[in-house]
C-alpha cells in the first residue's frame, strides 16, 4: 500500500493513545437496573443472550448483545419473544475529556464513557392473564 494511502487508514481509527484508554478503562462498582423486555437470541455455548428492553438502558441503547448470564441460569428454561423482568448489572467506567472530545469532533460520538452489562436476574412476566379466555365467549348464541 502507498505511502499516503497508509497514513490515511491510520487516520481513520483511533489514535493509540485513545484506544490504550478505551482499553484499560476501569469500571467501578454495578448499580443495579431492573428493565423489562424480551429475548431476542440465546447462545447456549456462551451462556450469554440478546435482549431487547422496552425502557432504555443509561447509554440510551434498547438492544443489549451478548450480555452475560448468571451461571445458575437453565438455558433450557428460557423462551425467546417472551416477557422478561432483568435486573441488570450496569458497569461503567468514565473516559478522559481528551477521548471524549475526540470521539465527539473526530466520529460524531457523544459518548462519556464504557459500559458493560451482566444479568443478574431474569423473570418470566405472566403477561397473558389479562387476555380473556376462550370459555367467556362460549356462553353466547345458545338460543
Amino acid at each position: 500500500m502507498p505511502k499516503a494511502k497508509e497514513s490515511e487508514a491510520q487516520e481513520e481509527g483511533l489514535p493509540k493513545w485513545a484506544e490504550e484508554e478505551i482499553k484499560s478503562a476501569q469500571f467501578g462498582e454495578p448499580g443495579v437496573t431492573t428493565r423489562t423486555g424480551y429475548i431476542l437470541e440465546i447462545y447456549e455455548k456462551d451462556s450469554r443472550l440478546d435482549i431487547q428492553v422496552y425502557e432504555s438502558m443509561p447509554d440510551g441503547r434498547v438492544i443489549i448483545e451478548g450480555i452475560n448470564l448468571p451461571k445458575s441460569t437453565k438455558l433450557n428454561d428460557l423462551l425467546k419473544g417472551f416477557v422478561y423482568e432483568f435486573k441488570i448489572s450496569v458497569y461503567t467506567a468514565p473516559l478522559s475529556n481528551k477521548v471524549v472530545e475526540l470521539l465527539k469532533t473526530k466520529f460524531g460520538l457523544d459518548m462519556k464513557a464504557i459500559y458493560n452489562f451482566e444479568i443478574k436476574e431474569l423473570t418470566l412476566m405472566d403477561v397473558e392473564s389479562d387476555l380473556p379466555t376462550p370459555s367467556s365467549s362460549e356462553d353466547e348464541g345458545d338460543d
